[in-house]
Formats: structure tokens, sequence, C-alpha cells
């Protein structure tokens, strides 16, 4: 269980769980401010800006429900005892059915051999499938994970924040201050910097993410997760950063999730395998 790996210390050892176990022994069963009024920019538009911050983190996953799908890229950087570990992740999701597709890449020193393959990620409420990941699992093969009985609710144990949750715990954001406007990836964007309480985003979230964030709320060691987040002028969220961080009687560990969306309105297809190509044996770590 990655929480786990990380209250118990191990320093290097416990950011190489993240990695390795984070993908893997998890499946074998281990684991304010005010900035206005809400003035138009004179094009018809809703002004980002000038909304309630709050007001504006609260709905942001509401907005890119309506937005639909989006292309995404991903990346959680874990660091413990001077020993850093970098997981990226790319693919599609689909807000309106909280469902998605991704490819998940693990540094190639972490996998413990050259070459490893990318994991296959299937997203869905209350579920998370993985292929190409666990030793002694048939390359044809799925192994699926009931995220709501996972200690981190998902936020970490596959080495990417599910999309649709990294929205929704913004609805848990309190000390919010507003940094200022800059420009990602050409599309302007207003930076907004806060920190999340797990156990209010789990209240306030939709039914289908509630169960796994209710289950972070209660397996974290802190409530508190400081974030970044980047609305466009639409109020659609372009990127958001997470900090979580652990205290083990080892060092400190540290993790930093990063979600980039773009190519909003994109069709994504996601099909859930079927039930006998769900592997259900044993998982060897290793």
């Amino acid at each position: 269980m990655v929480v786990q790996q990380y209250r118990d210390g191990g320093g290097a050892r416990a950011v190489r769980a993240l990695a390795v176990a984070g993908v893997i022994a998890v499946t074998a069963g281990c684991f304010g401010g005010d900035a206005g009024s809400g003035a138009s920019d004179g094009s018809g538009r809703r002004s980002v800006a000038a909304d309630r911050p709050l007001d504006l983190l609260g709905q942001a996953a509401d907005v890119l429900v309506e937005a639909g799908g989006a292309e995404t890229r991903t990346s959680m950087e874990t660091a413990a005892g001077g020993t850093r570990v970098t997981i990226r992740g790319q693919g599609a999701y689909d807000f309106r059915l909280q469902m998605g597709r991704l490819k998940v890449v693990l540094p190639e020193d972490a996998a413990g051999a050259d070459g490893h393959r990318p994991i296959t990620e299937l997203l869905a409420p209350g579920a998370l499938y993985m292929k190409n990941r666990g030793a002694g699992v048939p390359d044809d093969k799925w192994v699926r994970i009931d995220t709501t009985t996972l200690k981190d609710g998902n936020l970490l144990t596959g080495g990417v924040t599910d999309p649709m949750a990294a929205a929704e715990l913004l609805r848990g954001a309190a000390d919010v201050t507003y940094a200022g406007k800059s420009e990602l990836a050409g599309v302007t964007v207003h930076h907004y910097r806060g920190v999340a309480d797990l156990g209010r985003a789990a209240r306030a979230a939709s039914p289908q993410s509630r169960g796994a964030l209710s289950a972070a709320a209660k397996g974290f060691s802190k409530d508190a997760v400081p974030f970044d987040a980047y609305l466009d002028e639409d109020g659609r969220l372009r990127k958001v950063r997470h900090r979580f961080t652990f205290s083990s009687e080892g060092p400190e560990v540290s993790v930093v999730s990063t979600l980039l969306l773009y190519g909003f309105g994109l069709p994504v297809t996601v099909t859930l395998p079927d039930e006998d190509a769900i592997y259900t044996g044993e998982i060897r770590q290793g």
C-alpha cells in the first residue's frame, strides 16, 4: 500500500516504492481572497480573474464536465532522502463519463531493468485497470483495483492522479490567493495558489468520485494538500499541481503530482476489459 510505504520510512526505498510498489504491490492487495465582482472582459465572456477564487476552483470540475473530453499529460515526482523518481503519463480523459486511458512510463532504474514496457491504465469511477504491470501477470491480462479501498484513493497508486479526482480536490480549496496572469502553451491562464482539504473535497465531490476521495481523506497522514491551479478565460482547468507530503520514521517524503489538460472537446473512447480478461491470481513483487 502506497501510503504505508511512506509512513514506514525508508528514504530512497520509499521513493522507489511509489515507482514500483505504487503501481504493482497495491495490485497484490498491499495496499480566500476575493478578486472582484465577476465583471465581463468585454467579449461577453466572464473574466476568470474577476471572479471569487473559491467559487472558480470549486466549479472547475463542473466546467470540465461541460467541456467533455481532453488530452492529458501527467507527471508524478517523488523525493525522499535526496533521491528523486519521476513517473510520466499521457493519454485522454472523458470528464462526463469520468473514464480515461493513459500510458504510464516508469524510470528505467525504478523498474529494475532497462526498456520496461509502458503501463496501460484505464481509469473508471471506482476502478483502475492496469496492463503490462505485475510480475507473473500474463501479457494479455489486466489487473483491476477497487480505488475506494485504496488508502490514497488512487491519487498516487497508479503513478497518475486521476484527472477528475485532481479537479475535484479543488472543491476543498481554502486560503486561495490570485498569483497573476501568464501564458501556458499559447493560452492565457490565471494562476491560483492555495491549500485543499481532503475531507472537505470528499464531501463536495460528485457521487462517482466521493468514494475514492473519502478513502484518501481517511488514509492520508495530512488532510492539507497545497496546490497551484491554472484556469483559462473560460474557467477550464489547464494545469494543476498538487503537493502531497507524508511523515514517516525516516526522511519526509514529498510527492508532486502535475496534470496538464489540452485539446478540449476530443472524443474519448474507453473500452473496459471483460471479466475473463481480468487476472485474479497472485502478483509477485519483482
